[in-house]
């Protein structure tokens, strides 16, 4: 078994070690499936979660999308003083401001 470099992964189907930005393994010819890192992305979109800050925010949807649930619920609570509207709002357009990285980051 071949071992790899810091700036390398294994091929998904041969299991030679290649680029980590490689796209096709050069080996085996065959298409890698892109990871998800903390650099390259995140399970998380930060426009999903803008505009489910700005159209649902009062409910607290873009809380429970990006994992803060117990935040979700206190926005479910008070919904009904549409204070929670008036913060998604905000929310939603602050989520936008974000690089891609700090957003990744942010939101794990």
């Amino acid at each position: 078994m071949t071992t790899k470099g810091p700036d390398e992964k294994f091929c998904g189907d041969c299991g030679e070690a290649i680029k980590i930005r490689a796209e096709i393994c050069p080996k085996c010819g065959v298409r890698q499936v892109p990871e998800k890192s903390a650099s390259t992305g995140s399970a998380k979109n930060k426009v999903v979660a803008a505009l489910l800050a700005i159209f649902l925010g009062g409910i607290g949807v873009h809380k429970f999308y990006l994992g803060s649930n117990g935040w979700g619920v206190i926005y479910l609570l008070f919904c009904w003083t549409f204070i929670p509207t008036l913060l998604g709002w905000l929310e939603g357009i602050s989520y936008l401001t974000y690089t891609d990285d700090a957003f990744a980051q942010a939101f794990k």
